[in-house]
């Protein structure tokens, strides 16, 4: 049974807990989210665009409050969960701003007729979403599929509660009717009887690739839609003319922001042979220098991990692999004190034949390639199961253009670290999932494309 609490990271405290909702709770929640989209999609969009604008206004206003409660939940430092807010606020400001156009009817040439395409919402949506950036994850779902004229039923990460009814919390206060956006404290046995409801129309999860593809098979049986956001483990590429000292600042920012805890982290940094050395003693000591510590403190860049567990995971396989022969350049110990704290770590020498080469390491550990040239850098990048994104760090923007089309990714960085925009679509191939969020992308997912044709007098 999934236990739905806040267990303070910094200090491993359990500092609330809540009930997981009844059979008979998950049903009274699928139905009023049913009965309010037979109303909501006849809401004009800009009417449902007004309800994100006030959504995005509560985040502002409420912001410090909201960052605080994540700090607690997942150990996020106060400055970065700040950041989030102001990220999430953009979101819903964006398709408040631009949706309703994206939402016009399109018109069809056709001989002897008229006709036109109509998007119209599907649907509830089930949305199931990740601990490590709380409010931005449920954002880029809920308000693109809100302005369609979906309705949300959202089952967020266990560790993240408090987070999650501090969201529904806005939505009433914003003015969103009954069942238009309802949390809910499922069971993994109620979310696989949710995705078998045929009032569900569609499932958005973004998490592991194990509960991704739990999910996708669960969904492809009862013919739902899914869009999937998994695992990442994205390359930085440093090529030999790259700007070093922007490279290692990027490589910094791109690994080790949010405690390494992200999708598109920067997680296997390849380094073209003539500047791998420079590059290597100056990352090094960038990654000394990583203020790790109390996450309210505003020059922490650097809290504990979300979980013990997942300390425990992640040195798991830094063991491993020094045990096979790869190289500990710094770090790789938890810290000496209460609480998930892990020591900002670099490896070198990693081979194909150890776990992590091919393993996504979730968490403040960064690996090292050295590449002969070009195409070896290129090669390994590739040589993954998963196609999340990659960055690219050259003086010649042009020539890195090129090369992104090399790249088997969603989405390609130059010469910046790894993020996340309200109007850049975000997804990526392999085992990093399917479909696309934010953007006008985001917009197209979870759509009917109803055509309508009118057959011309005579």
């Amino acid at each position: 049974m999934i236990s739905y609490q806040v267990t303070n990271p910094a200090t491993g405290e359990v500092e609330s807990t809540y009930a997981t909702a009844s059979d008979a709770e998950i049903h009274q929640a699928l139905e009023g989210a049913h009965a309010a989209w037979k109303s909501w999609r006849t809401v004009a969009p800009e009417e449902r665009a007004a309800l994100l604008t006030r959504v995005a206004d509560l985040h502002h206003q409420r912001r410090e409050e909201l960052a605080d409660i994540i700090v607690r939940e997942m150990g996020k430092p106060k400055a970065q969960a700040l950041g989030e807010l102001s990220v999430v606020v953009d979101i819903y400001r964006y398709y408040a701003d631009n949706g309703p156009a994206w939402l016009a009817p399109e018109a069809i040439t056709t001989a002897g007729a008229t006709a036109q395409v109509r998007k119209q919402g599907l649907g509830v949506l089930l949305g199931i979403m990740p601990w490590n950036f709380p409010y931005y994850q449920v954002a880029r779902f809920a308000a693109p599929n809100l302005l369609n004229g979906n309705t949300i039923l959202l089952k967020h990460a266990p560790q993240c509660p408090e987070s999650a009814q501090a969201i529904e919390q806005i939505f009433r206060d914003a003015g969103a009717a009954q069942g238009l956006y309802t949390n809910i404290f499922a069971s993994n046995e109620q979310v696989s009887e949710l995705i078998e409801d045929p009032r569900v129309l569609g499932v958005s999860l973004t998490g592991s690739e194990r509960a991704g593809a739990a999910v996708a098979e669960q969904a492809g049986r009862h013919l739902k839609k899914v869009v999937l956001e998994l695992g990442g483990s994205d390359p930085f590429l440093v090529l030999a003319d790259a700007d070093l000292e922007q490279a290692v600042t990027h490589a910094i920012q791109g690994r080790f922001g949010n405690c390494g805890q992200a999708c598109n982290a920067a997680k296997r940094i390849i380094v073209e042979d003539a500047v791998y050395d420079a590059f290597l003693a100056a990352f090094e000591q960038g990654i000394q220098s990583i203020k790790v510590g109390n996450p309210m403190a505003d020059d922490t860049v650097m809290g504990p991990m979300s979980s013990e567990q997942a300390l425990r995971n992640l040195d798991g396989q830094v063991q491993d692999a020094i045990s096979q022969g790869a190289r500990l350049v710094t770090g790789g110990k938890r810290l000496d004190q209460p609480g998930a704290w892990y020591a900002p770590t670099l490896l070198v020498d990693v081979t194909p034949d150890m776990r992590i080469f091919h393993e996504e390491l979730f968490g403040p550990v960064a690996v090292v390639y050295r590449a002969s040239d070009l195409e070896e850098a290129i090669a390994l990048a590739n040589d993954s199961q998963y196609g999340l994104g990659a960055v690219i760090q050259t003086t010649d923007p042009v020539r890195a253009q090129a090369l992104a089309d090399r790249l088997e990714v969603g989405m390609v960085h130059i010469n910046e670290p790894p993020g996340s925009e309200a109007e850049l679509p975000f997804g990526g191939v392999k085992r990093s999932g399917f479909g696309r969020e934010l953007g006008r992308a985001g917009m197209d997912e979870f759509v009917n494309r109803q055509m309508v044709k009118v057959a011309r007098p005579g």
